[in-house]
């Protein structure tokens, strides 16, 4: 195991190099300027995004869609991978991950363009979009759409599955002295009674489910910033500095880089947020839309309640409690901020998560069905789903710290070919905005 985790560690370290780095956030900058800075849509978008009427073919409302997207985003991510890139990346991280998360709301945008106007309708009568439908039909490339569709239903074990059980088992175990294998029980036997509905049960569970563990959590973090206001304004300084100039060494901190800032910032952003990984646009191609632009524009909100709020708002409280600079990471770290608020603390962070990690296990499961029944057709839904809910229980059980290393490829490598989609077809994104949105507001 351990030269497996020292060889998969340079693996990520590889495809998260600058060559990645750049042309993720450089893609983030050119659809927002190419697009004029559809960031400006924003509060139009929220409003639309609460709209529960059907207005066109689909199989969910905006908002059954949305949730479902946000389902699967606001996970681990939002609470491990926050503290994961700071204690790697120092301080500074926090800014490049929600700067990732600002500039990535046009990456969404035109993601889910794509997915609506590229879909089709299955022989089981239900919406099927994505990358993978964009690059066949909107590129004539099927090879690029199979090869996206074959990390998709791979890459979601890892990203939407074993890593979620994983970490709240761990979790639960520490703060409750409660055996992985009660949590895995649990979760598996929910994931297993939701996803056998389909999409609707999913989209149904999500909509009750996602916005009161956002809710839940985000107070959670108010109060814990209320409690430590003195020090916030350092905690914010610091943030401005190391993003630029480092973090040096303090404590048990070894001190990083603004290279490290920027890798880790931006990979664990892109992990939150999935802005430019092309999982998203999979369940906004289900959404019952009228035009493209409408759903695009509900899609790109997920990018701003996931990073620009849940992840500054973890970042704000890992950074300001000072545990970083005792050497701590991951679940750990984000545990010990959150000990500051005597006796619930603990419950608030096992309870915002356990909430994060089930929602993104049906969001991902949604995802990765999608993508083998791509492959495969129908016939593979029911193996799919049989093998996602085992999957669940070994996450929970069986100790993976080789997964986030692995999670982070799988997020790189399903990036490419979907970037290579968005920047090829950024034309066909900027007429279907045209004529939705610059030239027929009211649309």
């Amino acid at each position: 195991m351990p030269a497996l985790e020292k060889l998969l560690d340079q693996i990520s370290g590889f495809v998260w190099g600058y060559p990645l780095l750049i042309l993720l956030f450089g893609t983030h900058l050119y659809l927002t300027v190419r697009l004029r800075f559809p960031q400006r849509y924003l509060w139009r978008a929220i409003k639309l995004s609460f709209s529960r009427e059907r207005e066109g073919a689909g199989d969910v409302t905006h908002f059954g869609a949305l949730m479902t997207a946000l389902a699967a985003t606001i996970g681990t991510g939002n609470i491990v991978g926050v503290a994961t890139a700071v204690a790697a990346g120092g301080p500074g991280a926090v800014l490049w991950m929600w700067l990732t998360g600002v500039f990535g709301i046009a990456t969404k945008y035109a993601e889910a363009v794509l997915a609506v106007k590229y879909r089709i309708v299955t022989a089981r009568g239900t919406m099927a979009g994505g990358p993978m439908y964009a690059l066949e039909r909107g590129m004539n490339a099927k090879w690029l759409g199979v090869i996206f569709a074959m990390l998709t239903a791979v890459a979601a074990f890892g990203i939407g599955n074993m890593v979620q059980a994983n970490s709240i088992a761990v979790l639960v175990k520490e703060s409750f002295a409660i055996p992985p294998w009660i949590t895995g029980v649990i979760l598996t036997v929910g994931t297993a009674i939701v996803i056998l509905g389909g999409i609707k049960s999913i989209a149904s569970a999500c909509e009750k489910l996602v916005p009161f563990m956002a809710i839940f959590y985000v107070l959670g973090c108010l109060v814990l910033l209320a409690i430590g206001w003195q020090t916030l304004g350092r905690t914010l300084a610091s943030i401005l500095t190391g993003a630029f100039s480092g973090q040096a060494a303090v404590g048990g901190f070894l001190g990083a880089g603004v290279k490290e800032a920027i890798r880790f910032g931006i990979a664990r952003g892109l992990f939150s947020n999935e802005s430019g990984l092309g999982s998203a646009p999979i369940v906004a191609a289900a959404a019952q839309s009228r035009n493209p632009v409408r759903q695009a524009l509900v899609s790109s909100t997920g990018t701003f309640w996931d990073t620009v709020v849940i992840c500054a708002l973890t970042g704000l409280v890992v950074v300001n409690s000072g545990d970083w600079q005792r050497g701590l990471n991951g679940a750990a770290l984000t545990r010990a901020a959150f000990t500051d608020i005597p006796t619930i603390g603990p419950i608030i962070l096992t309870v915002g998560l356990l909430t994060f990690v089930f929602s993104t296990i049906l969001g991902w499961e949604y995802y990765g069905e999608r993508a083998a029944e791509y492959l495969f057709g129908v016939k593979s839904v029911l193996p799919y789903r049989v093998l996602w809910v085992l999957a669940v229980m070994v996450g929970a059980v069986v100790s993976l710290p080789a997964v986030w290393s692995f999670a982070d490829i799988a997020n790189g490598l399903m990036a490419l070919p979907n970037l290579v989609s968005l920047l090829a077809l950024a034309g066909v994104i900027v007429a279907e905005t045209r004529t939705h949105l610059w030239e027929a507001p009211d649309q």
